[in-house]
């Protein structure tokens, strides 16, 4: 019995012996990166980085905008902005008006501990500047002093805090609507 040959049917095979070669070259590649993996000591910072040259993935226009050109001098540690309060919306004490502040400051990024205590506040600093913003009449409300404001929040809350300090706030929203 004669059999015949499809030619067309060759180019196929060659197709699928072409996927095949990249898909254990695939696989390889992922081994040897693993391999590095594990080999790689902990302590050592990224091969490369994506979106910049400098420190951190900073460009050159974001370096600019830094003291000291965005480099960590030594012995100083990062510094993450605490903003999990959010925004709130606080009716004053006569129901008139109502105010609406988003509060944040920062800390210390490498002081896991901190931070885990100031994530377990949440709720406390919320109910601290709920109750300090609605306790204020409405005359005191239209001269606020907003310097002050912070240093009597930021008294409560350090009061509460016992792993760490907040040295600063930030009033990133502070809008009174009448």
């Amino acid at each position: 019995m004669k059999r015949e040959i499809d030619v067309s049917g060759n180019k196929l095979i060659i197709f699928y012996r072409i996927i095949v070669v990249v898909m254990l070259l695939l696989v390889l590649l992922l081994i040897a990166g693993s391999l590095y993996a594990l080999i790689r000591s902990r302590d050592a910072g990224p091969l490369f980085r994506i979106g910049g040259t400098g420190r951190g993935g900073q460009g050159e226009a974001e370096k600019e905008d830094i003291p000291d050109g965005g480099a960590f001098k030594e012995g100083e540690s990062a510094v993450n902005i605490f903003s999990g309060i959010g925004k709130l919306r606080i009716q004053n004490a006569a129901n008139t008006d109502v105010i609406i502040i988003s509060i944040s400051f920062p800390y210390k990024a490498d002081d896991r501990p901190f931070t885990e205590e100031l994530a377990s506040h949440i709720g406390e600093f919320r109910s601290i500047a709920t109750n300090y913003f609605a306790n204020l009449p409405k005359d005191k409300l239209k001269k606020l002093d907003e310097e002050q404001v912070k240093a009597d929040i930021l008294k409560q809350y350090n009061a509460l805090l016992r792993l760490g300090r907040i040295e600063t706030l930030y009033f990133g929203d502070l809008m009174i609507v009448d």
